[in-house]
Order: C-alpha cells, then structure tokens, then sequence
C-alpha cells in the first residue's frame, strides 16, 4: 500500500528514535516513577532491570515495543535510565541473551500501563478520525499525525506497518467527505441543484460560465457599477441558497467548500461527482451571498468617499477660487464705503448728521451703482444662514444627485439594512429618499417634516431654499444626497448594518452573550487577570498612577533629558549606545564568512531543512502528490515576492517550472492559510536557535504599515498624495517580534490609521508567543485604543514624537504634580468604567476569542468625533495606561531605547521588503483583495525565510569564531542583526539548485584567504 502522502520525516520516525532525543523527552518518557521503581525492585539482575526499564519508555515514547532489538535506542536514553537505576549500561547487551525475556517483559508492561492493540481498539481510532475529518480541514498528513498522538494517549498500540494507519486514514477521509457531500446534496432539493449546475455553463454570446461572472468582485466604483454590484446581490439571493438548512455540517467545513469551488474552474467542478458538485456549488454560493454584499457596500462606501465627496470638495474649492477675484473686488469696494461712514462726524446736540450728507461723502469715493453691485455679489456668494465650512462642496454634490438616484431604489431593495436606535432616523430618512427617486410629484417640507432634525448646516438652505424652486418646494436631489450621506457616515460607525453581510455587519451581534458568555467568561477572566468587579482593579490602576507621577516627580531633577521650555515638556532625543569592544571586527567577519547565494537556493535549503512544503496543501484539503513540489513552490514564490512574474521563473524543459506546473501551484496550493501555516513553522524553528536568546524572547512586538502603490483598478485601495502621488494605494500591516520574525500581518485599504487594524492582527498571529508589549510609530492614536489594548492584556507602547502638546490624566483631583500640573488638569471618570465594565468584559472576552472585529468595534464606539457610553468607558480606562505609558516615557531612557530599537528591527525588515519586492517599481499590480493578501503574503514568508536562514548561519558563525578564540560575548551577539541581505542575489535569471544536506551547513568563506 502506497503512502505516498506522508513525508520522508513521517515514514522515517514512525515506531523509530529519531537520532538525538531531547531532554523534555527523556524527562517526559523515561523518568522512572515511584510505581515502576516498585517493579524493578522485584528484578534480580541488572541487565534484567536496564532492558525492562528502556522497553517501558519506549513504549511510552513510540507507542510500539521494538521486537527486533528492543536496545536499538540512542545512546542518551540508554545513559538517563542507567543513571537512574545506578547501573552500568555496559551491562545491556546481557538483556539479549534469553530472546523470551524481552518478550516476556513487553507482556508485563502492556499489563501495567493499561495497553491495547490497534486491533482491538480500532473501532475507537476510526470513530476518532471520522470525527477529526467531519469537523476539520486537516489533510492527510496532519490526521496521521493526530492519529498517533491520540493512541499515544489513549493506550493503543502503534500497528506494525504504516501502511496499516495510511489505509486507514485514506478510507475515512473517503467515507466522511462521502457523507458531507451526501447530506448537503439531499438538503439542496432537485430544483436548485438543476439551477447550480446551471451557473457552471457558458450563455451564449459569452465567454465565462455564469459562476465565473457572478463570482469576479468589482474593482472600480461608479453609479453604473453600484448598480451592476446591486443586480448580481439579487441575482445570487434569489437562488435561495441561504434558505438550505446546513447546521449538521461544520461552517468550516462550508468555508473549505467554498473555497474550492471559487477557486476551482467550471470545467474542474462541472466532472466532480454529483453530490460532490451540489454540496460545493451550495457551499460557494452561500459564501456569495455574503460576499457579494459586503462588495456592493465596498463600492457605495468608495464612490461616496472618491467619487462623490472627493470631486464635489476638489469642485467646490475650484467655485471658491473662480469666484474668489469677484468677491475680493466686491469686498474691496464696500470696505471703501465703510471708511467714509465710519470716518463721518458723529451727531452732536448741537449739529446733526444728515444721510443725504454721508451719501454724498460715500459717493464721492464709490458710485452708489457700484456700491449696490457689490453688495449683490457678496449676498450672492455669501450665505445670510450661519452655515458650515461644508457648504460649497455639499452644493457641488447635489449636482451629481442622478449618480445615486441611479440605484438608491435598488439600494433597499436588495440589501435587508437594520438598524441600532441611533440609526434608525437615518434609516427612514433613505426609505423617504427612495421613494422619492421614483416619483416625479414635487415635494414640500411637510413630506419630510420627520426627518428635519437630520437637515443641518448648509443641508438646510440647499433642501429647503432652493432659488431654482418655486416657494414651497423642497430639492428633492439635495435631500437625496443629504440622506445618502448620513447613511454612509451611519454604516461607518455601524449605526446602520446589512443583514447576511460579513464587513458590514453589526459588530453587537458578533459580541458574546447569553449562554455563550457565561460558558467563556470564566476562562477569559482568569487569562485577562480581571475580575467581574472592577473595585479592586481600578484601586491597584490608580494606585500605579499616582505611583508613576511620583517617580517621574521624584527623578525630574536627575532627568537632565526632560526639560520644560515654555511651559512645554520635552524630552531630548536618546543617542547611540556606545558598542563593546571588538564589535566592529566582529560585524566585519561575521559579514565575510556567510555563504554567497542566490535567492532560490536559499530558498529551496530553507524548504529541506524545516519540511515546509507539508503546510501548503491543496485548496481540497489533500496534500501534493507532485513530484519536485518544493521547485514549483520555490519559483512560485520568487515570483510573487520579487514581483517579477512567471516569465523570469518558468522553464520550458523543467517539468516543476513549466507555467502550467507554476500555474496550477499557485491555484491550489498558495493561500492565506498555508501561508499561515509556514510562517508558524519557520517561527518555531527559529526561536530554536541559541542566538536568538541574545535578540529577546519574544514577548515585545512592533506594527507598522509598508505602503505600496496600486495602479491598477482595484477597489480596496485609497488614496494618499503624501505616499501614492496621484495614484492609490494599499498598506501592508505587518507584526515582528523581538527576534526578527514577522508573527502576523493584514492588508489595509489605503492608509487608514494602522491603529484600528493593529489589534486585529495581533489577535490573528500565525506563530509564535503572544507579545505582552505592542510598540507602533509616532501615528494618531486614540483613548479608546489604548482601552482595548489594556483590557485584551497587551501594553500599547507608540512612539512619542512631541510631548509638549500632550495631555496626562489623573485620579486625584487634589494631587499636585509640579511642573506637570498644567499637563495634567483632566481627571479620569472611574465612575464611567465600572458603569460598563460588564460590557467591556464582553467587549474584551469577543475579541480574544475572535468573534469580532477591532476595527469594527473601534469604529462603532467612536466615529466622527462622537462616542458612545461604552466607547466613553473605554477612552477614560485607557486614559489611564496612556498617562502611565506617556509617565514612563518621560521618565525611563531604557523604556523609550527599547521602543526605539524595536522600530529599528521593523523598518529593516522594512527594507529588506523593499530589496525582495525590486519588480515593477514595487508596485502592487493586483485587482483584487484576495490577490494582495496572497501576494503580500508570500512576501512576508519570504521575509521570514530569509532571516531564518541568515539566523541558521549567524548561530553556526559565532560559535565557529568562539572555537577559534575570539571573544564574541552575548552583549555582541545582541547587536548581530539577521536583517541583511548583501551576500543573497536578488536580481538576474534564477537557477534552482538544491543544497547538499549530508554535508551540514554550506561551508563557511575561509577568512584566511585560502580556497574552501
């Protein structure tokens, strides 16, 4: 029987030692407890005592009793166990000499530790992989691996062959997705299975199936667009797919599905199994259901930020400087009449003033006609209302009111919009708006006396003073387009949400409740460290806060890099640490000794020595029966990372680097979710390492966001003059550890503040230790998120670029601070806290456990200078760990050097980006979101293969300098970067060679000038 999906590693440790075991085994294993000494105790000769000792742990260990030889172990096992029952291991080969003995003993040990063979228990094994398989997406590889730690656990022994588990695995996979396909395939009823088999076809007159249309996302915004977007929600929708009842089936499940089936071609699904084809054409278009809303919403949100406000201000601006000449002149000349007026002589009791006198005096200076044509330009441009700064763009919008009266109707139609209270006014008002875009009467005020509170500021004269329209007559376009803006800025802050959406959905239904929260809430609690009553907590936070106004009072005098200028506060720069002897040379041959390579061959030595091509598994959940997978993989992502494309890659002669093989990798293999789960494998091998001990232990992360220009349509950029020029763009939020490795990382349209997404990727890392500190760049940051990040565990540590306009909290309103009195006059509301420290709990255990949303949430607690009650919690509980932040900034040089240098590792890692991604000026030339995240992705893993294996070579290089005598101490180790990239060759025509494991690492430059 072939197990063709297993690795070498798995076939080659299956029932064997691997070469070395380490000490958590030996102590795990081959401890001896007071119960097996007992047994021993009854064993007469030594031999006798080592051999059943060492059958005991390997068993335990294995899960199997070597038959053959059951002393073909390493040598440490057979030293720890020696060392524990003082005997000579010397004496083991004695064991041996009655065959029977070994025998005899493994029966006895099956008896102590409860053990049961495979065959008798495999019934329970089947049971526990079919319910692996049923609620999970774990490949084959993976299930065999679940499978042995299981009966590991559970007592069964390993079955002799491993063709025995293979078979095994391959059946129930086979029988569960069998069942998956069959019980969604009943539950889609004939009728619509005929419609989804429908979609996989090609109408005439067009060149994709209808699944391909319905599946392509927009990537550009207009009026014609919003409505096309519309027309396909509704088409999906009323195929009912979402009516189908799919609880028994696990939603990640339906997600796997889904997956396949939008990635799949039509030809691929049209030859799939019939009940196979109907449960993934219902899985896909169920996930289109939702994913076609959150598109339309995508596009109205974009057209009303670019097309819509962004013309009507860059119009509106252009009014006011066309208009600007004429009402200068205007002003000018009834400036000249007020001179004369104010320069009259004032009436006295016994000379009076007449008008017919200051007339004449003003007239002799300005005609009176001229005086009159000025005062009607500046009425004309002047409102008499006290409008808002908004009023010329606003009137500008109005103009473009056929954009939406386009598909506003349609709107509401097809998207179920809901409502919070405090949008429900908004709500209606739109309703109103939709029902006049249809009607042709003319309209007054009493039709939408309900909704006058919303008719503000400029709003007011545009609705209701129209010159155009008889009196009496509201603008209909104007109150369209003021409706229109008030729900965009109310799905904004999700005052208004859209049922069956996924981005645009109301973040309050994802928060933990009821049943749900009381089952999670003690769990999360305990690993916050909070308490449901917050008394206690908020004493020891206002104790701490009074505790760090003292320090920083109580060192300003030795503090000689604070200073108070002005009133203002400000806190010299830190300068370079001076570097430990020899660190110099130490750079400089650490530099001349690492190998020379080319990318791909880096590569391709990261993928042998850490197995990472097991993680990318096939969009169906196998895993690659390829041959050569790793080359394929290995040119697919030089090409993605570099950004060069397949030509400079694919081979012609080379079966892995033919397109088509490039092709279909990048299809099937390359995703958010292998690409996961490689970063998680190259964390973990790299924090391994002993240099890395010397860098930090993984408890400090940095964020921040590298830009990239998109000059292609794509609908999830922005733009930004100061980073894009003209053009959009999109940022790449990416997390990096102390130890230089990129942990977790998202795509941010535009360049919206990195403070709303920061959150949301720390809470999706793909390896490695959670950080305790989160430091970020000098950037906008607000109360509320400092609140989150507190109350989530994590200390949120931005950059401070100028202190003196900055704002320090405190609890006591009686205190006196000194020098920083006059920063610090605002008191924090612990009143407000606990009002909502239910809630915030909630708020706190929802986004741990990845029910909801930061940005959302974030969104929803404050948005366009207004927040809620809980948002008002929020800021004031993290006004407190700011001021406590800001304190030990002020006051702690090695607080501020730990943030500065972390910042370091993030813009190297920054720059080492920019030398990997050279192609296309660095621009990002996908259309869609799912093609940035891959692409950027990939990148990020490139990232991260590249400095494991410059921290593989910078490990094996000092301990080579150290055995040569030079005294490279950890405090230079510490100062060694794996940021560099001077001996690996980006550029040029790729050549995919593979190194030669046997021989250890690749030999090291000979610093002596002799040939290696």
């Amino acid at each position: 029987m072939p197990v063709d999906f297993l690795s070498d590693e798995q076939v080659a440790r299956y029932r064997r030692f691997r070469d070395e075991v380490s000490v958590a085994e030996l102590e795990q294993f081959f401890r001896l407890d007071a119960k097996t000494l007992n047994v021993l105790a009854s064993k007469r000769r030594p031999a006798t005592k080592l051999g059943w000792a060492v059958q005991w742990g390997t068993v335990r260990m294995l899960g199997t009793f070597l038959a053959d030889d059951p002393l073909e172990i390493p040598a440490e096992v057979m030293e720890f166990v020696a060392g524990q029952l003082d005997i000579d291991p010397a004496c083991a080969p004695e064991y041996l000499t009655r065959p029977k003995t070994a025998y005899e003993h493994s029966w006895e040990i099956r008896d102590l530790l409860k053990l049961s063979e495979f065959s008798n228990r495999e019934k329970e094994v089947r049971e526990y992989l079919a319910a692996r398989v049923w609620s999970t997406t774990e490949g084959p590889r993976a299930l065999f691996d679940r499978a042995v730690v299981h009966m590991l656990s559970e007592g069964i022994l390993l079955p002799a062959g491993v063709t025995t588990l293979t078979r095994l695995i391959s059946e129930i996979r086979r029988e569960e997705n069998a069942r998956l396909h069959r019980t969604l395939a009943e539950r889609t009823g004939p009728e619509l299975r005929s419609m989804l088999a429908g979609l996989l076809l090609v109408p005439e007159g067009r060149r994709v199936s209808e699944l391909e249309r319905l599946r392509t996302p927009p990537i550009r915004a207009s009026g014609r667009v919003m409505t096309a977007e519309l027309r396909r929600v509704a088409e999906i929708g009323a195929l009912q797919a979402g009516a189908v009842p799919v609880e028994p089936v696990p939603m990640v499940k339906m997600t796997a599905l889904a997956r396949y089936g939008l990635a799949s071609k039509a030809p691929t699904l049209r030859d799939l199994e019939d009940d196979r084809k109907a449960a993934t054409l219902l899985a896909t278009v169920r996930h289109l259901e939702t994913s076609s809303v959150d598109d339309a919403l995508d596009v109205l949100d974009l057209l009303i930020t670019s097309n819509l406000l962004a013309r009507a201000e860059r119009a509106g601006k252009a009014e006011q400087l066309r208009t600007f000449p004429k009402l200068r002149s205007a002003a000018r000349t009834m400036a000249s009449a007020m001179e004369v007026l104010m320069s009259a002589p004032e009436a006295t009791a016994d000379r009076l003033v007449s008008l017919v006198e200051v007339w004449k005096a003003i007239e002799e200076v300005v005609p009176r006609e001229r005086l009159a044509a000025a005062v009607e330009t500046v009425a004309a441009f002047v409102p008499v209302t006290d409008d808002d700064a908004a009023a010329e763009w606003r009137a500008e919008l109005v103009k473009r009111y056929r954009t939406v009266q386009g598909f506003i109707e349609l709107l509401l139609e097809v998207i179920r919009f809901r409502a919070v209270a405090a949008g429900g006014p908004v709500l209606a008002m739109v309703r109103t708006a939709a029902a006049m875009a249809k009607s042709r009467r003319r309209h007054g005020p009493g039709d939408i006396a309900a909704h006058e509170p919303l008719i503000t500021g400029s709003w007011r004269p545009l609705v209701y003073r129209n010159p155009d329209l008889p009196e009496g007559q509201i603008d209909k376009a104007a109150f369209m387009l003021c409706a229109v803006m008030h729900l965009h800025q109310a799905l904004r802050r999700r005052d208004v949400f859209a049922e069956g959406a996924d981005r645009w959905s109301d973040p309050r239904a994802r928060l933990l409740e009821g049943a749900a929260w009381e089952a999670a809430r003690p769990k999360i609690l305990t690993s916050l460290e909070l308490e449901t009553e917050p008394a206690a907590h908020l004493a020891e936070l206002a104790s701490a806060l009074e505790g760090a106004y003292t320090r920083v009072l109580n060192g300003l005098g030795a503090n000689t890099a604070v200073q108070f200028t002005g009133g203002k506060l400000h806190v010299e720069k830190l300068g370079a640490l001076e570097e430990p002897p020899l660190m110099k040379e130490f750079r400089a041959l650490i530099d001349a000794m690492l190998p020379r390579l080319d990318f791909p061959e880096l590569l391709l030595e990261v993928f042998d020595r850490t197995g990472l091509p097991a993680d990318f598994t096939h969009i169906s959940g196998a895993d690659s029966p390829m041959e050569d997978f790793a080359t394929s993989l290995c040119g697919l992502i030089v090409a993605e990372a570099c950004n060069v494309g397949l030509v400079p890659i694919e081979k012609p002669n080379v079966p892995a680097l033919t397109r088509a093989r490039l092709l279909q990798v990048d299809q099937g293999y390359l995703r958010a979710e292998t690409i996961s789960a490689a970063n998680a494998r190259l964390i973990s091998a790299q924090a391994g390492l002993d240099i890395v001990k010397t860098w930090g232990g993984g408890q400090i992360a940095s964020a921040d966001g590298l830009r990239f220009v998109v000059p292609v349509q794509n609908l999830h950029t922005g733009h930004s003059p100061l980073y894009f020029g003209r053009q959009r763009g999109a940022t790449w939020l990416n997390v990096v550890n102390d130890q230089v490795m990129g942990i977790g990382g998202l795509v941010v349209p535009g360049t919206l503040r990195d403070s709303l997404f920061i959150l949301d990727a720390i809470h999706n890392l793909d390896g490695g230790d959670r950080p305790e500190t989160v430091i970020t760049d000098t950037a906008s940051y607000s109360d509320i998120v400092f609140g989150l990040f507190a109350i989530c565990g994590y200390q949120f540590s931005p950059r401070i670029a100028d202190l003196g306009d900055t704002r320090l909290w405190r609890t006591n309103t009686r205190a006196l601070y000194g020098p920083l009195d006059a920063m610090s006059r605002h008191t924090i509301r612990l009143d407000r806290i606990r009002a909502h420290w239910g809630d915030m709990l909630r708020v706190a255990g929802s986004l741990t456990m990845g029910t909801v949303r930061a940005y959302d949430l974030i969104r929803m607690l404050s948005a366009d200078g207004r927040t809620t009650g809980l948002g008002d919690a929020f800021a004031h509980y993290g006004r407190i760990f700011k001021t406590l932040h800001l304190l030990q900034f002020i006051s702690d040089s090695g607080y501020r050097r730990m943030i500065g240098t972390q910042l370091n590792v993030q813009e190297g890692r920054h720059r080492l980006a920019r030398k990997i991604c050279f192609g296309n000026r660095g621009q990002l030339r996908q259309r869609y979101r799912e093609g940035m995240e891959n692409q950027l992705g990939t990148l990020g893993l490139a990232l991260n293969a590249v400095v494991w294996w410059n921290t593989l070579y910078l490990d094996a290089a000092v301990k080579q300098l150290r055995e040569q005598g030079f005294p490279a101490t950890k405090d230079m180790c510490a100062r060694l970067s794996p940021i560099r990239y001077d001996h690996i060759n980006f550029l040029g025509r790729y050549a995919f060679t593979r190194a030669d494991l046997t021989a250890g690492l690749r030999p090291f430059h000979d610093l002596t000038g002799e040939k290696d």
